[in-house]
């Protein structure tokens, strides 16, 4: 059978995703399943690896049998993931010696504090593009190389293995054969170089992690590896691998500089690409590579938004507001404008730029004629204004102002976001066919490898799009609506 679909594993935080898709990037087939979260102690988060192992080869073999094409057909695979996420295991054995360490994880706030204090994060920026967080892997490896007994000893000789959810995944995709990962998710840890394109000693030590656990380095579109024996009916390359939000900026084909998209879910993150220059950020963005393919690194500028759509479901779930998320939308809509209702949604503190855990979400201007609609409006206005935060600060770091910003995620259904988005930043937003365009990405970057596609041109013909929103808001409207966000975040901050 000729190999012409791709299967693309989108492990998540809250679940697992196996799609087919065909060579025009459509799906053919999806399997997705949810998983335990674990909570031992507050603002601990960890996942049970083999949870995610079992999900990922139960999802992969229902999808291949619902695409009907069979293993024989799939001509790669290609897999994204939830970043920063950790796991460490024996080599010997392929055994976890503890459950996986999820991003949200805040055990190492203390140490991430001391080396703060001991200013350490000017040159950990410089050098990984990253801040001194908790969120990154780097204080995860070293709490549980410190916290297992005998793990730090048997790590600096050789015995452990350490990776993020993509590499625990090539590793038993391939039968223990490769240890590997790629730039997008290695940049994650807080130990890759991103100016050298290499692992770092310095922050190595800095950070207490043996050279030895580290693994392989490649680009993203590469075969590293064939899946083992058994697994499926067919040995199949696994030829792509990028964290999940350099997944959607490459799934949307933001392949020019100035180039941005933003995914909208739970939080959101937005990826705006800087070409060939790491940009550093004075403003507390990250700098991360975008890409690698053929050896040539596209990087991008990274703003985060915890609360999101975590917004709607607070409406939905905490006070009643609405019954369900899609209401949002014709509540909005037929208000003629905001009334003066501003909500800042730091529930769980504010992201970039602001980098502030101790906010605390407020609404502002609640009158007499307040109503359920104006919240419901405040909430999504706050996701826009959130936006324009992140693409001023970007601005201000250098970057040209993005000619358009594709969205994703399951927020950008919402009609009336889009178009209040589009006239707030004052450029077009671009909608694709295909909201979920993480695992789009994945299989873009596999396909590359095995040549089923020919390169970034023909991806971007593949591309299209299911609507547009033009800009349509007068000057004289946009200034007032930005100075009472920005009264609202100031008096939010000053609390």
């Amino acid at each position: 059978m000729e190999r012409t679909h791709i299967l693309a594993i989108d492990q998540g935080t809250t679940s697992t995703r196996s799609v087919i898709f065909d060579r025009r990037a459509k799906r053919v087939a999806t399997a997705q399943v949810e998983f335990p979260q674990h909570y031992p102690a507050p603002g601990w988060v960890e996942h049970d690896p083999e949870d995610i192992w079992r999900d990922t080869l139960a999802t992969a073999r229902e999808a291949i049998g619902k695409s009907g094409v069979g293993a024989g057909g799939i001509a790669a695979i290609g897999i994204t993931n939830q970043r920063e996420t950790t796991v460490v295991w024996e080599r010997a054995t392929g055994e976890p010696i503890h459950r996986a360490i999820v991003w949200q994880d805040r055990r190492t706030a203390e140490r991430c504090q001391q080396l703060k204090a001991d200013g350490a994060e000017k040159e950990v920026r410089a050098r990984t593009g990253l801040l001194v967080d908790p969120y990154f892997s780097a204080t995860k490896i070293g709490w549980i190389l410190d916290n297992v007994p005998g793990a730090r000893a048997r790590a600096e000789r050789g015995e452990l293995a350490f990776g993020t959810i993509d590499c625990f995944l090539l590793w038993r995709l391939t039968g223990g054969k490769v240890h590997a990962t790629d730039v997008t998710n290695a940049a994650r840890t807080s130990l890759w170089n991103i100016r050298e394109g290499c692992w770092d000693e310095e922050m190595c030590r800095l950070f207490g992690v043996p050279r030895a656990l580290l693994p392989q380095v490649h680009d993203n579109a590469y075969v590293y590896g064939t899946t083992a024996p058994g697994l499926f009916d067919a040995e199949i390359p696994v030829a792509g691998i990028a964290g999940d939000q350099q997944a959607a900026l490459f799934g949307q084909t933001c392949f020019a500089r100035g180039d941005a998209k933003a995914t909208y879910g739970t939080g959101c993150f937005m990826l705006l690409n800087t070409g060939e220059e790491a940009i550093l950020s004075e403003h507390r963005l990250l700098t991360t590579p975008a890409w690698r393919i053929d050896g040539r690194t596209t990087y991008a500028l990274e703003g985060s938004i915890f609360v999101a759509g975590a917004a709607i479901k607070w409406l939905r779930d905490g006070i009643g507001v609405i019954t369900h998320a899609s209401d949002t939308d014709d509540m909005a809509t037929r208000l003629p404008d905001n009334g003066g209702v501003y909500m800042v949604p730091a529930f769980v503190g504010l992201g970039a730029p602001h980098w502030n855990p101790d906010a605390r979400g407020a609404i502002y201007g609640l009158t007499l004629g307040t109503t359920q609609a104006h919240l419901a409006r405040a909430a999504l206005e706050a996701v826009a204004y959130q936006t324009l935060d992140l693409v001023t600060t970007m601005m201000e770091d250098g970057s040209a102002r993005p000619a358009k910003l594709r969205v994703d995620g399951g927020m950008a259904a919402n009609d009336w976001l889009c178009h209040f988005l589009a006239g707030l930043l004052d450029v077009p937003v671009e909608r694709p066919d295909d909201l979920e365009t993480t695992a789009r990405g994945a299989a873009f970057h596999a396909g590359l490898a095995v040549g089923l596609w020919s390169g970034l041109e023909e991806l971007a013909a593949i591309w299209s799009r299911e609507a547009v929103f033009m800009p349509d808001m007068p000057e004289e409207k946009r200034a007032p609506l930005i100075a009472g966000w920005r009264d609202a975040l100031r008096r939010t901050l000053l609390r």
